[in-house]
């Protein structure tokens, strides 16, 4: 019997969880659910964890314990979440800034970076006030220098895709075809 090709992503995976890195607004949760549902594999949103482990949503964390603090729990969070966890992890867009979290996103899972451009960003992340980071007087401005710092770092994970104005479903399909072009270079080099 023919095996489909999302269910040999799914064997060349071999239990290793995909996480998402990227700018906020970049489609991180979206796009990981309907990649999750597409390879039949549970799905979880670092964000909603560590705001399940806080008892607050990520703002209320941001105002009464600091970014600082807000970080050092992310960071466990994901590094529970890369151990335990089998199948799509979305992460804030501060996730893969830490080096822990890179060093064992490395050993332990693929990390996608869903690249997006600075227009396509501030348009998305301007329809809600839930971005702590961009609660300043220049938002547009926060935005360009969250970029110009994390695009270097992001561009780290081993594959990187581009998220454009389409159907999230089209940047599904460009994840997967780029995933099982890297599984099966990685079993290449394997054998």
């Amino acid at each position: 019997m023919l095996r489909s090709a999302d269910e040999e992503i799914v064997e060349l995976l071999a239990g290793r969880p995909i996480l998402l890195v990227g700018m906020m607004g970049a489609g991180k949760t979206t796009v990981g659910r309907r990649l999750a549902a597409r390879l039949g594999l549970d799905f979880v949103d670092s964000d909603a964890e560590i705001e399940a482990a806080a008892g607050m949503p990520v703002p209320d964390i941001f105002s009464s314990r600091g970014e600082d603090e807000f970080r050092a729990g992310e960071t466990r969070v994901i590094a529970r979440l890369l151990r335990e966890h089998k199948g799509i992890i979305a992460t804030g867009g501060g996730a893969f800034m830490s080096t822990d979290t890179r060093a064992l996103a490395k050993e332990l899972a693929i990390s996608i970076w869903i690249k997006a451009e600075f227009e396509l960003l501030f348009s998305r992340v301007s329809r809600r006030s839930n971005r702590p980071l961009l609660k300043t007087p220049d938002p547009r401005g926060t935005l360009k220098a969250l970029i110009d710092a994390r695009y270097p770092t992001y561009a780290l994970a081993d594959i990187t895709i581009t998220s454009r104005d389409v159907p999230h479903d089209a940047v599904v399909d460009d994840i997967l075809e780029a995933l099982d072009t890297y599984l099966k270079a990685g079993t290449d080099h394997d054998r």
